[in-house]
């Protein structure tokens, strides 16, 4: 009989955990740069159903950055380097 190199029960489970643990973090973070960019670029008088040019224009600069500075915290995480 040949061994196998598939995965055991135990290390599917760590996978799994894995994987859920990155889906809640991604979520987590896709909700956070909603509320941030939601509210800095849209009034709380709502005149029009939908965003004017300002307001896409405010959030496509807030996502890009808040990506930007997401990227480079995973980064520097990554590195074990911390900003001075």
């Amino acid at each position: 009989m040949a061994p196998t190199n598939s995965p055991s029960a135990m290390e599917k489970d760590q996978i799994f955990g894995m994987a859920e643990k990155e889906m809640e973090y991604r979520v987590e973070l896709f909700n956070k740069l909603t509320h941030t960019c939601f509210k800095k670029c849209i009034e709380n008088k709502y005149k029009e159903s939908e965003l004017n040019m300002g307001e896409n224009s405010c959030i496509d600069r807030c996502v890009s950055k808040y990506w930007q500075v997401t990227n480079l915290v995973g980064q520097l995480l990554g590195s074990g380097r911390h900003p001075m």
